[in-house]
């Protein structure tokens, strides 16, 4: 496959529960929560949008046709917006991502959290990705956080760590020249990895790429530069 530059495609995960922000999931979804007065989801296509991506898959599970409906009514977006629905269950993020393999699998594509709020220059990243020659590009950021991934010298996944337990997985030998940096919930993916996803239908992403880190590089993109909010805890709206 020849990766092209122009790419446009990405997904928005989107199907979560919004269990940190209640009360206020009570009556929405989490990606319709606002937050100075634009619902999240919102904010993310329009920066998608912004960054020359203008073919956009939303999973959708909790309050799912609230969101379909409120996408649709907004025709200015002027770009594809299609949806993966998890009718039956939640498929976790790696679930999430197999599923919408109908509409990823013929270029490489970015993914993006609803709940996350970040400067990042989203082209720059798809960018790095293209001439890094990973099957995936990872951005992290340097900030305060109880998970951390491990990165080696060539900035590469070597590794994921709890802060709070000690527990570490590592993709390689060792651990010596290993550097703690949180991930931003912000990648770009080719879509060669549908053809190594589990055949479980409901998998978590992280396991998958430390598993996968062991046998294909897996770059990590610095951004420390930029800023970064976690906007699926009630704190961030204080």
């Amino acid at each position: 496959m020849v990766l092209q530059a122009d790419g446009n495609s990405a997904m928005i995960l989107a199907a979560g529960m919004g269990t940190r922000l209640k009360p206020l999931t009570n009556s929405k979804p989490k990606a319709l929560v606002e937050w100075e007065g634009v619902p999240l989801l919102e904010r993310i296509i329009l920066k998608l949008k912004s960054h020359g991506f203008t073919r956009i898959i939303v999973n959708v599970h909790h309050y799912a046709e609230m969101i379909v409906d409120y996408v649709q009514s907004r025709d200015r977006f002027g770009i594809q917006i299609e949806f993966s629905h998890e009718k039956e269950k939640l498929l976790d993020n790696g679930g999430g991502i197999a599923h919408a393999a109908w509409f990823l699998k013929d270029e490489p594509f970015l993914v993006y959290n609803v709940d996350v709020n970040c400067s990042i220059d989203l082209r720059a990243l798809y960018k790095a990705h293209l001439e890094g020659g990973a099957i995936v590009t990872m951005a992290v950021k340097e900030r305060v956080t109880s998970r951390s991934l491990l990165m080696n010298k060539e900035e590469f996944l070597g590794g994921w760590r709890d802060n709070r337990t000690g527990e570490t997985i590592l993709t390689g030998d060792g651990t010596e020249d290993l550097y703690p940096i949180a991930f931003s919930a912000v990648h770009v993916m080719n879509p060669e990895v549908f053809e190594l996803f589990p055949r479980e239908e409901i998998f978590p992403l992280m396991p998958f790429y430390l598993e996968l880190a062991k046998s294909h590089p897996i770059k990590l993109y610095r951004h420390d530069q930029d800023t970064w909010t976690d906007m699926g805890k009630l704190e961030s709206y204080a």
